[in-house]
């Protein structure tokens, strides 16, 4: 198992009293998975995704990767596992919009201190950016940007990408370009963890996970085995 949550709940205090966001969730996911979290809006989701990459800390229960609780891990440690073992794609690309394409897809590894010789030209033509490597941001689509989004998470070889709605922002027909980019990265071996309204989407997976109200319901699919 590379990835497993155990009794997570996540609860913020403020004047109105304690809001749970998540409540003892149970989650897990192994090397070259492909595993969904479905769920409405304010299901706790992106809260989930954002504890399960170490990008916030839980309120009780623990987040396992590969044996090491993330909550043992002091804040440098916490950022190492960030910049080496996992990647993000956000849904609305988070991309440096003073960089180019390729800055910003270089940009993890010299944050970590790497050096991958001719990786980034590599990623850039796999996700077919390799035309675009020296524009802005600004003067790329959509779903380019998403593209160079999913080539900068990469960039590090992480061992699990996170993704929030990846294609949530985009127009049908790109949508499925970029699902399909995702699909054919796990088929080659890569492991995804998705956040996702998407029904037919999550369908391809091989884990689904489906979340209310902060818990995972107890009818929840989680399917393992080949994809389809």
């Amino acid at each position: 198992m590379m990835l497993n949550a155990i009794g997570l709940e996540k609860r913020y205090e403020g004047p109105a009293g304690d809001l749970r966001i998540l409540r003892g969730v149970n989650l897990q996911v192994s090397r070259g998975d492909l595993a969904f979290i479905l769920g409405r809006s304010g299901a706790g989701k992106s809260t989930l995704l954002h504890l399960l990459g170490g990008l916030d800390r839980s309120t009780k229960g623990k987040v396992e990767f590969e044996g090491t609780d993330l909550a043992a891990l002091g804040e440098r440690e916490l950022a190492e596992y960030r910049s080496r073992k996992i990647g993000f794609v956000f849904q609305f690309y988070h991309l440096l919009p003073e960089l180019t394409v390729m800055e910003n897809v270089e940009l993890p590894s010299r944050i970590a201190g790497k050096r991958f010789p001719g990786r980034a030209e590599e990623l850039l033509e796999r996700v077919g950016l390799s035309a675009r490597s020296g524009h802005l941001p600004s003067e790329l689509s959509g779903g380019e940007r998403q593209r160079a989004a999913i080539a900068r998470a990469l960039i590090n070889r992480p061992e699990i990408i996170f993704c929030d709605e990846p294609t949530g922002n985009l127009d049908e027909e790109t949508q499925t370009s970029i699902q399909k980019l995702i699909l054919d990265l796990n088929e080659e071996g890569q492991t995804f963890c998705i956040v996702t309204h998407e029904e037919s989407f999550a369908q391809k997976g091989n884990r689904i996970y489906r979340l209310h109200d902060g818990v995972v319901q107890l009818n929840s699919t989680v399917s393992e085995g080949v994809k389809p």
